[in-house]
């Protein structure tokens, strides 16, 4: 069995861009977040917006039940490696997630 992760997804400019008051939502990302879902990953939507804001996008978009909860992003980190807090992640930026996969080999000791 394949290891599983935990997915942070966020809303703006990588779920929807918005062009005035108009929402306009990013299939690829939205086809991303139903993929890493459908392989069982742990997702959580977060926003600077809120986790209200966050939820109602993902709803929106018909994709909520792919998450676990909706946060609002953190103003601060408490953390004891804040250097490194961020180090062992992998990044998928919204123009790539249609051919992103995670690498299963990554190494997680951080």
């Amino acid at each position: 069995m394949s290891r599983k992760f935990v997915i942070y997804v966020d809303v703006d400019d990588t779920l929807i861009r918005t062009v005035g008051r108009k929402q306009i939502p990013i299939p690829s990302c939205a086809d991303y977040v139903r993929q890493q879902f459908a392989q069982g990953h742990t997702l959580y939507c977060w926003s600077r917006g809120g986790e209200e804001y966050a939820r109602n996008v993902a709803i929106s978009l018909g994709i909520a039940d792919c998450f676990v909860s909706f946060l609002p992003k953190p103003d601060v980190l408490l953390d004891d490696r804040l250097e490194q807090s961020l180090a062992h992640c992998e990044f998928v930026h919204p123009n790539n997630a249609a051919q992103a996969a995670i690498s299963p080999d990554r190494d997680d000791s951080t």
